[in-house]
């Protein structure tokens, strides 16, 4: 069961949160609020799972009081500007945001995410695996293999029955290997597919211009309009480096 808090200075938009929480069995509402300060009250006093938290609030916006807020509590940002999702990304404990109207089919994504990150973080730890650092690929030179580390990666092109690996340096590497095969090997926390041609290093992000990216080396990458959403939520919860 994870606790809820929601604060929003909007009643109806609670209302809308407080009955999706109700008609969720392993969502538990603790408390509600149109008063950010009372929230930090609240979040002081006891443990909380999960906080959905309005951006735009009176006296303190909801990110002014993330940089105030040293607990470990799971946010879920709720606004109608889907353009303050951006600014989230600092904030380690911000694992969502929704944007109003809330439907109840995004909403349950949302908590089913939270479900699974609360869970992870409270089983007993497991065996350490190998850690992969690079991708060994074949090219174009028959039987030649080459290492390729994560951290060189700018991003990857597909093609049609081949990938093109350009790196930070501006190297171009070939390799015959579907995206989907590409995808699989790399790891999700350091690469996003973006677009049914292109998956961008996520540390290589430099700017988000409109359906555009900007990466560090100075390459312009297209954004798909079915890879928005899952490519800012891989963006937001990457590291920050």
């Amino acid at each position: 069961m994870l606790t809820c808090v929601v604060v929003d200075d909007e009643p109806p938009a609670i209302k809308i949160l407080t009955n999706y929480i109700r008609d969720t069995p392993y969502l538990s509402l603790t408390s509600s609020t149109t008063d950010i300060l009372q929230a930090q009250k609240l979040l002081a006093e006891q443990p909380i799972d999960v906080l959905f938290l309005d951006i735009q609030m009176p006296k303190l916006t909801g990110l002014q009081f993330l940089r105030l807020y040293e607990g470990k509590t799971k946010v879920i940002l709720t606004t109608a500007y889907p353009q303050h999702a951006l600014e989230s990304y600092e904030f380690s404990n911000v694992i969502d945001y929704l944007v109003k109207p809330i439907s109840f089919e995004r909403f349950q994504k949302s908590v089913s995410k939270a479900l699974k990150l609360v869970n992870v973080e409270t089983r007993p730890p497991a065996a350490a695996e190998p850690d992969m650092s690079f991708l060994l690929v074949k090219t174009e030179h028959k039987g030649k293999l080459r290492r390729i580390d994560y951290s060189d990666v700018a991003y990857v092109e597909g093609m049609l029955n081949y990938v093109i690996i350009r790196t930070v340096k501006g190297d171009k590497i070939i390799t015959y290997m579907s995206m989907g095969d590409m995808e699989k090997n790399l790891p999700a926390h350091q690469f996003a597919r973006v677009h049914r041609s292109y998956i961008v290093s996520l540390k290589t992000i430099d700017a988000i211009d409109g359906n555009e990216l900007l990466l560090k080396p100075g390459f312009r990458i297209p954004v798909g309009g079915k890879y928005k959403e899952p490519f800012m939520q891989a963006f937001l919860r990457s590291p920050n480096e």
